[in-house]
């Protein structure tokens, strides 16, 4: 009997009694045989934690988890750990098992922004980073000193998404860009929302998942074109508790009522000046200059967190006379609502199905990924696909765009039943790939939550969306919308295409702004802390608004 492992885009059959692999290979080793990187820190012996491998087909055919994978579930394994069950070279004919590491070079991930009030290319260069002669000052104060000709002078603008993380590399001496890296966040082995990560990170100690992030940084750091000892600074920007979790601390209470971080508590009891952290290279082990400083932009309050105080920065909010509004779309989306007079933020539940989490057959941006469905009276919806190729599953665009078409069509009614007694709807049939109404259920629910989040920040300021100056869509999956599907299901404001902007990656062009401007700093620390947060669940409209917006 053979077996064919495929990973990642490559693949490799097995015989029993052939040299090309024995039954004892780990699957690090197989992935090796096929060249593909898997990342490691401690060669394979199970301490690193870090060759991750998510196990889509195949599961059974693999040995039981080791005691070095316990802390993992449902279809994630180490790979040096899996094996090929001996068991499987007893069975007859032909099988085959897939996996995928989580450092996927063809994940679409935004690394850009587009159409954005501001970028960090507007903003006059003031970094905290400065050289004079040979040496190396941070807001004044020496902190390096270099012998090199031609000195280097860099400093790291990175976005920790809950799915995904992007670090651009920043030229602190003349404010160009000069790289950017961004992968899958790994921490999805603890779950693809921040719940599940708060959970985990109580239940498992060692600080594993910050561990976990730190070694994939790390290798994104040293592959960049420039000696990492010359980068002296990185602005992190992230929600509470993928922030709180990559610095180290307790998410406990950000799980919680009030649902804070630890930070928040501190500064409200006048521990701290400011929800900012900071801490130092060394102290995080990462691969810059162990002098450089590693700091965040504060919280907003709750879950809206220093990912959209990047994002106020990219709306140029001290020129803002006419309201906006701005919508962070993803695993917990955050809104922003006003003027630079009054600003209203809150951050909806929405959860991860239209990142692909919960849904049968979704799945990220990948190569594989159907993007986007098109209807034709009397056809099969049409497809396409990342990457032209095999379909494998479903993403957030395509969704959308599945959920305009089958409700435009009249194949879905306005509360997401399918017609015909249909319990689901095939777009592909080998390997599967279908939506059903369970999944449309998650998903009904997920734009619940945002059309809720939406109108109750319009509420409280008297507004309604004739009133917007401008709509901007954040975020690398509002980044491929199609608007007038998303605007027709209910996802976003009902407001003209022309008011609508997708802005693409704000968190980060924000974070850079921030690294090459202190004096925009200063700015998002004063509209932080004037800025109203609010909590949608205790509006006495919540609910109502909610389950209206659960309909197509």
């Amino acid at each position: 009997m053979s077996i064919t492992i495929e990973f990642d885009h490559a693949s490799l059959t097995l015989e029993h009694d052939s040299d090309s692999g024995t039954p004892a290979a780990s699957m690090f080793e197989l992935a090796e045989k096929m060249q593909v990187q898997v990342p490691t820190s401690c060669k394979k012996n199970g301490k690193c934690r870090e060759c991750l491998i998510e196990v889509t087909e195949g599961m059974d055919l693999l040995t039981p988890r080791t005691t070095e994978e316990s802390h993992l579930r449902d279809e994630f394994r180490l790979s040096c750990c899996a094996r090929i069950s001996p068991d499987t070279w007893s069975a007859e004919g032909q099988t085959r098992i897939r996996c995928h590491t989580l450092k996927r070079q063809e994940m679409r991930i935004n690394q850009e922004g587009q159409d954005l009030p501001l970028s960090f290319r507007d903003v006059p260069l003031a970094p905290a980073v400065t050289r004079r002669s040979n040496q190396i000052f941070l807001e004044g104060r020496a902190i390096a000193e270099t012998t090199a000709p031609d000195p280097g002078l860099y400093g790291v603008a990175l976005d920790i998404g809950t799915t995904t993380v992007v670090a651009r590399l920043i030229d602190l001496q003349n404010g160009e860009p000069v790289a950017a890296r961004a992968f899958e966040n790994p921490q999805r082995f603890a779950g693809s929302n921040v719940m599940s990560r708060i959970q985990f990170d109580a239940d498992n100690k060692g600080r594993l998942l910050q561990r976990t992030l730190l070694g994939y940084l790390t290798r994104a750091i040293e592959s960049f074109p420039v000696d990492p000892l010359e980068i002296y600074e990185i602005v992190v920007v992230a929600n509470p508790t993928m922030r709180d979790l990559f610095f180290g601390l307790n998410v406990e209470t950000i799980g919680e009522k009030p649902f804070k971080s630890i930070t928040e508590l501190q500064h409200e009891e006048g521990q701290r000046d400011s929800t900012t952290i900071e801490t130092t290279a060394k102290k995080l082990r990462l691969p810059v200059h162990p002098e450089a400083r590693i700091t965040s932009l504060p919280l907003l309050g709750c879950h809206v967190g220093a990912d959209t105080a990047a994002c106020i920065l990219t709306s140029d909010i001290k020129n803002r006379a006419r309201p906006f509004m701005l919508m962070d779309i993803g695993t917990n989306t955050e809104i922003i609502c006003g003027t630079a007079d009054r600003l209203i933020v809150a951050s909806c539940a929405a959860g991860p199905a239209f990142e692909g989490g919960s849904i049968s057959c979704g799945m990220p941006g990948l190569t594989g990924a159907i993007d986007r469905v098109a209807f034709k009276e009397g056809e099969p919806p049409l497809i396409t696909v990342i990457g032209d190729t095999e379909a494998e599953g479903i993403c957030g665009s395509g969704l959308v765009d599945l959920l305009h078409g089958l409700r435009a069509s009249g194949q879905m009614d306005a509360n997401g039943r399918l017609s015909d007694g249909r319990d689901r709807v095939d777009l592909v049939t080998d390997p599967p790939v279908y939506l059903s109404e369970s999944d449309i259920s998650e998903l009904a629910q997920a734009k619940g939550a945002n059309q809720a989040g939406a109108k109750i920040l319009l509420k409280r300021l008297g507004l309604d969306t004739d009133d917007l100056d401008r709509l901007y869509l954040a975020g690398g999956f509002a980044r491929h919308l199609d608007i007038v599907a998303a605007r027709e299901i209910g996802m976003i404001p009902d407001m003209e295409t022309s008011r609508v902007r997708q802005i693409g990656n704000a968190a980060l062009e924000g974070a850079s702004i921030a690294l090459v401007s202190t004096p925009h700093r200063a700015l998002i620390a004063d509209v932080a802390a004037a800025a109203e947060h609010i909590s949608l669940e205790d509006d006495p409209d919540f609910f109502d608004l909610y389950v209206d917006g659960c309909t197509f």
